[in-house]
């Protein structure tokens, strides 16, 4: 018998510098920080849009553990999703101008692009096409060339992910 969440809530990540991470994601990803906990040299991030209390925990523990190594036994990357694909073509251009941006693929039914974070943390900001519009992509996962200018025009002005609309956006 298991039991079946309805959502991945946060992620918490071990930094090497607490504060160049926050300004890492509070810069590129627009964060906001929510509250630090000085005595686990921690902060608590949200995104704009979100109704979490926060998205992302950073805990600096210095550099004792090593550089992250590509490939190692542990978490590959977070994938953050994008609610148009306007949205994606602009974050491509601020990973980037942040010099954070390590790649892009069309997964069929997501649009994808890869980055990574000061410490190596990997991460994808990826746009999912409408459910009714997977087809073929349903069932499959493939790792195939993004033409992102042609889904632009395919897809413009259609949102997937939902928002939580708060005073700020109204």
């Amino acid at each position: 018998m298991g039991f079946s969440p309805t959502r991945l809530n946060h992620a918490v990540l071990f930094v090497s510098d607490l504060a160049r991470s926050v300004a890492f994601y509070t810069e590129v990803f627009g964060m906001e920080v929510m509250a630090t906990e000085p005595r686990a040299n921690a902060a608590f991030l949200r995104l704009p849009k979100s109704g979490n209390h926060h998205d992302l925990g950073l805990f600096g523990v210095g550099t004792a553990g090593g550089p992250k190594r590509r490939g190692a036994i542990g978490l590959y990357h977070l994938a953050w999703q994008l609610d148009t694909i306007e949205e994606l073509a602009e974050a491509r251009e601020t990973l980037i101008s942040s010099g954070a941006f390590t790649g892009e693929s069309s997964h069929g039914a997501t649009k994808s692009l890869y980055g990574a974070d000061p410490d190596g943390n990997e991460f994808e900001i990826m746009w999912m096409l409408p459910r009714q519009d997977w087809g073929e992509y349903a069932n499959a996962a493939p790792i195939d060339h993004l033409d992102l200018s042609a889904e632009l025009q395919r897809w413009a002005g259609v949102p997937t992910a939902g928002r939580i609309v708060t005073e700020d956006a109204k």
